[in-house]
């Protein structure tokens, strides 16, 4: 198959067709891979977390691959050795051949119109002065701009939908060809002595715009916080981009020359290190596939029996003049959780042999300010490469697949342990399913243990506490200490949908007797049985005078929300409205209040690594050991039958709650996640043997996802089990998934 374009949709989709064993003709017309992710551009890596505003939302998958090998590589964000991350990992499939700086000008199709068929692409190699013609049976257009559908005829969307067409109240009346404009980055640096600047020619002055009252301007930021450097919505994104460009260019001077000569900033020893010479664009075509995402999609955040990726990123809209606009440089509206994205929206309703990932997929113009963003993107692209696989197994069309053998795309999908939501793992070829599960133990409890550090935490806001429950919440303790008697309010809430973590639905509500005086653990009756596991929302009520206790030990499946406004950069409009920002999670970020839960949980037992979502859904969905300083910790497979199998599969728990940026917008201290298992051995037992055959051992473990084939002429199995003797700091031993293939 042929992919176009090496943005990371391209990339993803590339890598996914190939570990299925199909051979890859990537393409791309820049000299490095990873779009406007690259050292070109520089635009950091956003995704489903949102900066940290929805929770349990980074991406798994080939994107979680590529955030966590760049935590370990790459701690200071330095977007050279993140093009190296990114060109590794295709290097590492044997199956991709690598085409870079080859800009892809003819397209061969054939057949009539809402029919065709692409036959073949045609690249210009520059440098090497060689022009290649790519066949295949099936091609991707990751492009960002729709290149290849549009040169195929496949139909597209330009600019703004109006608002009757979608029903989406964000749009506008009439329908206008208006974009979300492009962007430049710089980069400044402390040279350690005075430096002056002497403003080019080029330079525009921006006193003579709004951007000095409209924006903020800071001395010491740089890179991607400028994202606000952004124009050319009124134009033709693709044909006016060198006018684009030029125009951005003499801003960035201009807000330089502001900077270093104004007066107004300490900027003596500062210099401009970089500057983009190539816009980094946000919206250009939108392909139509058989369905088109659209507001209420993403707000109510529509459940699809194709769904195949998720986003989590706001509605985020930026006015059509950019820079010069006198409003915010965004407005953004978050839905309550992560949402689906349906294949249906990945593949040319009218070209039968053409996907497509990344910015150019069948969205309006709303639905895309959510979609757009470059995990969400690779997420995709995961998606459309394996689904192109699946559509060569078959001999079938995109269309085909959709309407045949859409539940086994997702299945396969889950097994690749790409980033998809609410798709349980019924694999008929998993024999895990079939077997008896036990492990060495189980997590005592699912509060904080005795032994983590506590500190007390006024009680000034209200406190949601988010606690699985499975398979019902009946009590909860919780330590407090007061100055005086008071009555406090407990509450417990339902989330709506089992990817959110907010109080939606009031379920029941107590108020408990606290007296005045030392630390105390108190119990409030609070019950709630649901139908499925579920996310439970413990609210407690602000009180003054009263304190609770907070550790900086954080279990599994356990949050801790506050009730506060949040916001993160003052050129951004948010939507209040949400719950998702009325409750943020970054106040008490990675910390959980000291709790009690007096009932049995199975929320972190051996069963939940088997048969499961692989994704915090309606729960932590993994196995939790007891501490590992009682020992090593062991899940297990019995048969009553002797199974052959070909493969181990485990998914250790990688903290999908923690924001990875490429270039770390929000840092995390950890080389590896504590949560990650570090050290293992995979045993099986044969029909009728006693001793444990070693089929791998692993240590230095910082992978999410790892495969281990069983021995050839092992012959049977009755049994399979993982020993875990060490983590990265998790005191317990925590399995997503134990897979056994067929």
């Amino acid at each position: 198959m042929v992919v176009v374009g090496g943005g990371l949709a391209g990339v993803a989709a590339a890598i996914a067709a190939a570990r299925l064993d199909r051979r890859v003709a990537l393409i791309n017309n820049r000299p490095v891979l990873g779009g406007n992710s690259s050292s070109e551009v520089r635009v950091w890596v956003c995704g489903a977390t949102a900066h940290g505003n929805q929770r349990w939302a980074r991406e798994n998958g080939i994107i979680g691959e590529l955030y966590l090998e760049n935590q370990y590589r790459n701690p200071d964000g330095n977007p050279i050795h993140w093009d190296d991350v990114v060109l590794d990992a295709v290097r590492a499939e044997p199956n991709i051949s690598l085409y870079l700086n080859t800009d892809v000008r003819d397209v061969a199709a054939t057949g009539p119109e809402g029919a065709r068929r692409i036959e073949s692409v045609t690249g210009w190699t520059m440098g090497a002065e060689t022009e290649t013609r790519f066949v295949a049976p099936v091609f991707l257009d990751c492009t960002g701009d729709g290149l290849v559908g549009h040169l195929s005829g496949a139909r597209a969307r330009l600019g703004k939908e109006s608002r009757v067409e979608f029903d989406e109240d964000w749009a506008p009346e009439e329908a206008e060809r208006t974009f979300l404009g492009s962007t430049l980055l710089f980069y400044t640096k402390d040279v350690g002595h005075p430096v002056r600047f002497v403003a080019p020619d080029s330079a525009k002055s921006i006193l003579e715009t709004p951007i000095p009252s409209s924006r903020i301007i800071r001395s010491g930021d740089s890179g991607a916080h400028y994202w606000w450097i952004e124009w050319g919505g009124e134009l033709d994104i693709v044909h006016d981009n060198e006018r684009i460009r030029d125009e951005l260019r003499s801003v960035i001077l201009g807000i330089w020359d502001h900077i270093k000569n104004s007066g107004e900033f300490d900027a003596d020893n500062l210099d401009l290190e970089w500057i983009g010479n190539v816009p980094g664009k946000r919206e250009y075509r939108r392909l139509v596939g058989d369905y088109t995402l659209h507001q209420r999609d993403i707000i109510e955040q529509t459940r699809f029996d194709d769904g195949v990726a998720f986003g989590g990123w706001s509605i985020d809209l930026h006015p059509k003049e950019g820079m010069y606009s006198t409003g915010a440089g965004a407005v953004q509206r978050f839905s309550n959780g992560v949402f689906e994205i349906p294949f249906r929206s990945l593949y040319s309703a009218d070209v039968e042999n053409l996907f497509m990932a990344g910015r150019d997929v069948s969205a309006t113009h709303i639905a895309f300010g959510a979609a757009r963003v470059m995990a969400t993107c690779a997420a995709m692209g995961e998606a459309a490469g394996t689904a192109a696989s699946l559509a060569l197994a078959h001999h079938t069309s995109p269309r085909g697949l959709y309407e045949n053998h859409r539940e086994e795309l997702r299945q396969l999908l889950l097994r690749q342990d790409a980033p998809l939501i609410g798709v349980a793992d019924t694999d008929p070829q998993n024999l895990a399913a079939s077997a008896r599960v036990t492990a060495s133990g189980v997590r005592a409890g699912l509060g904080p243990s005795e032994a983590a550090s506590v500190r007390p935490h006024p009680l000034e806001h209200d406190l949601g506490i988010v606690v699985p429950v499975h398979p019902r919440l009946d009590g909860f303790d919780l330590r407090v200490t007061a100055e005086h008697d008071v009555d406090l309010e407990v509450e417990v809430w339902s989330t709506g949908l089992p990817q959110n973590v907010v109080p939606e639905h009031l379920e029941h509500a107590v108020t408990v007797a606290v007296t005045a005086g030392q630390a105390q653990w108190v119990h409030a009756p609070v019950r709630w049985e649901p139908q499925a596991p579920a996310n439970a929302v413990v609210v407690v009520r602000a009180r003054p005078g009263v304190s609770v206790f907070v550790a900086d030990e954080l279990p599994p499946g356990i949050l801790t929300l506050v009730h506060t406004s949040d916001a993160d950069d003052q050129n951004v409009q948010v939507s209040l409205d949400e719950l998702l920002v009325q409750w943020p999670t970054k106040p008490l970020r990675g910390r959980s209040v000291q709790f009690r839960v007096p009932t049995p949980s199975e929320a972190l037992a051996p069963e939940r690594a088997v048969g499961g979502y692989q994704r915090p859904f309606g729960g932590p969905n993994l196995w939790a050991s007891a501490p590992l300083a009682e020992g090593d910790a062991w899940l297990r497979l019995d048969w009553e039958q002797p199974v052959v199998a070909r493969e181990v599969v485990l998914v250790f728990d990688d903290d999908p709650d923690v924001e990875l940026n490429t270039l770390h917008h929000h840092r995390d201290p950890h080389l590896v996640m504590p949560s990650l298992v570090e050290a293992y051995r995979v045993e099986a037992q044969t029909a009728g043997a006693q001793e444990w055959v070693e089929v791998a051992v692993v240590t230095q473990n910082r992978r999410r996802r790892r495969r281990h084939p069983l021995p050839e002429g092992l012959g049977a199995i009755s049994a399979a089990r993982v020993v875990v003797t060490a983590t990265h700091g998790a005191p317990e031993a925590r399995i997503v998934a134990f897979r056994v293939q067929e």
